[in-house]
């Protein structure tokens, strides 16, 4: 099988084209330019294409919060303002400084002329002008199962349910992938049910080397990471407790036998201890980064995001706190909504609910060794609240009807609130910021929104951050409409195979914000041109610069059809989408434009 790491260095390779140089980032006022010598203004071009690396500004240390808000029949509605929120960071009130509201249930792919553009000479097998898109996939649901930590009981529930969904899912417009924690099974994105099917069969539960089953004392990671990490006494008492029931001292031990057998059990319980946790920490990074990568395997798809893990949960100590608000960070910021599904249903913790556990040591140590097991499961649930909670997604749990919860948990809400803020005299230390979100007025009103985050260990790399906004731009599913753009696209068979598709993007410049050198009227404009396949995977892509340097005289006279920008692509018979995005350098604006084509 191919592990998720394969596909996102696949995906980045693609980009390269897109990705490959940036400069480094200018001073927020530059000088102007001495205006050029009167020979050299009036021999200069005022518009030049050259292909050039993408040139965005970026946001330092902004801050996005996802916000769901829910009437009382559970519905989530989306008329409110950006006056409507309040915003805390550490109980200090934030400036809210981006604002927006994402609709997931809006069509992705829109219609776009393909009539004919210059007159061109059309095939005798071209689409009639005004024929509808083909179906593209616009819904991506990335299922990971958890088969780390879930029991096989569990996993095979989850499974099932899983099975049931996507025979019945299954749409023109939606692709699903599998994965698993173990990175054992994988399939990416398709909608054939036969792979799907044969993908989800194949999961079985995954034990790491090491784990021993009949550990005596037993220790969850949880309880590991108190008596290690956080040196509880009272869960190193009951651990030693339990060893010394394990090996009891001989019947008439002397008193120094039972001081030298009490010994032995208290180191016994933090050998244990430190091999469960040892084990713990292997499996949770494992599930961690795993999520991480369908993170970014999503981040690139052209559509509504949805990852949806399949778990029992697990425990995370404070090194890994980073690392979910990391993962939180990278999800919001790709539109990826993480959803949970607790695969246990309602399920009763501690001994009694799993008959192979070994019989009670008596009422005293059970107790207390019952109580830290059920304190364990509850703990695990966390990071798939948490998870849910930050992304503006959902937690489904305590219910049995796994079918139902996977098909509300596929549907992102109607409407997701994305705040942004950027922290005032933020230092960076790494330190966690409890965040708040309240309503100015919250009567009937409930409120999801993400919990906190971590601040940065360093400064961002602002050549680091514009890769990301680039990528961002490029596989962002919003159509955007800042700069007035129309897009054509035309196709030309040369075989019965091969064919040449025709990108034509007729830029409105009569609005821009121009910088005045001399008589002069200088701008950049960059264009993007990028193609997905039938299942959102990235084809390959164009990068353009259009420098703009217009006389008084020519800006006057600019007319209302723009400039056109003409790019070309070959590709063989299949469905495409393709993505336009358009940026101009001085007011650092953008449109984006979506196009579906289906070449015979």
């Amino acid at each position: 099988m191919i592990r998720i790491s394969q596909f996102v260095r696949a995906a980045t390779a693609l980009l390269v084209l897109v990705l490959r140089a940036y400069p480094q980032p200018q001073p927020a006022n530059p000088p102007a330019p001495a205006a050029p010598t009167a020979p050299a203004a009036q021999t200069q071009a005022e518009v030049t294409t050259h292909d050039a690396p993408a040139t965005f500004t970026t946001g330092v240390n902004l801050v996005l919060v996802p916000v769901v808000v829910r009437d009382r029949a559970g519905k989530a509605i989306g008329n409110l303002q950006k006056d409507d929120f309040l915003l805390f960071d550490r109980n200090k009130p934030q400036v809210i400084t981006r604002f927006s509201v994402e609709t997931p249930t809006t069509p992705m792919i829109s219609a776009v002329p393909d009539g004919n553009p210059d007159n061109l000479v059309l095939p005798p097998d071209a689409p009639a002008a005004g024929s509808p898109p083909p179906a593209i996939a616009a819904h991506f649901v990335a299922f990971v199962f958890d088969d780390v930590h879930l029991r096989i009981g569990d996993l095979e529930q989850g499974r099932q349910a899983a099975t049931r969904y996507l025979a019945n899912s299954l749409d023109a417009a939606s692709r699903f992938a599998i994965f698993t924690t173990s990175g054992r099974t994988t399939l990416d994105f398709t909608d054939d049910r036969d792979k799907l099917r044969e993908a989800l069969n194949h999961i079985q539960p995954w034990t790491s080397a090491g784990t021993t089953a009949n550990d005596c004392p037993s220790i969850t990671y949880y309880m590991a990471d108190l008596i290690v990490n956080q040196d509880n006494q009272q869960a190193t008492a009951a651990a030693t407790a339990e060893a010394l029931a394990c090996y009891p001292p001989p019947s008439n031990a002397t008193q120094q036998q039972l001081q030298q057998a009490q010994q032995q059990a208290q180191s016994m319980a933090h050998s244990v201890a430190l091999s469960a946790l040892s084990v713990g920490d292997h499996e949770t990074r494992l599930a961690i980064n795993v999520l991480r990568d369908v993170v970014q395997r999503l981040s690139v798809m052209p559509g509504s995001r949805n990852l949806i893990l399949v778990s029992s949960g697990f425990h995370l100590i404070i090194d890994h706190r980073v690392d979910e608000t990391q993962l939180t960070d990278r999800a919001i910021r790709a539109n990826v909504t993480i959803s949970s599904l607790d695969a246990r249903g309602l399920y009763v913790s501690g001994p009694e609910s799993d008959a192979s556990q070994r019989p009670s040591f008596g009422p005293g140590i059970t107790t207390v060794t019952s109580q830290y097991e059920r304190d364990s499961a509850l703990d695990n649930e966390d990071v798939m609240a948490e998870l849910a909670g930050g992304t503006g997604g959902t937690f489904f749990h305590n219910n049995n009807d796994l079918g139902e919860g996977l098909k509300r948990l596929a549907t992102q809400p109607e409407f997701i609130y994305v705040l942004g803020f950027s922290p005032q005299n933020l230092k960076f230390d790494g330190s966690f910021h409890a965040l708040k979100v309240t309503l100015k007025s919250p009567a009937g009103l409930s409120l999801q929104a993400r919990r906190g985050y971590s601040a940065p260990k360093h400064a961002i790399d602002p050549e680091e951050q514009a890769k990301d906004e680039i990528r961002e731009a490029v596989f962002s599913r919003e159509e955007l409409r800042d700069i007035p753009v129309d897009l054509n696209l035309q196709f030309f068979k040369s075989s019965d195979i091969n064919a040449t598709l025709s990108v034509l993007a007729r830029v409105d410049i009569r609005n821009l914000h121009y910088r005045k050198v001399g008589d002069r009227n200088n701008d950049k404009l960059t264009i993007v041109s990028g193609v997905f396949d039938r299942n959102g995977n990235f084809i390959r892509g164009t990068e353009k610069t259009v420098e703009l340097r217009l006389r008084d005289e020519t800006m006057a006279k600019l007319p209302a059809s723009g400039i056109n920008i003409r790019s070309t692509f070959d590709l063989t018979s299949g469905s495409y989408v393709l993505r336009l995005v358009v940026r101009d350098a001085e007011g650092q604006i953008m449109a984006a434009r979506n196009g579906a084509v289906q070449i015979p």
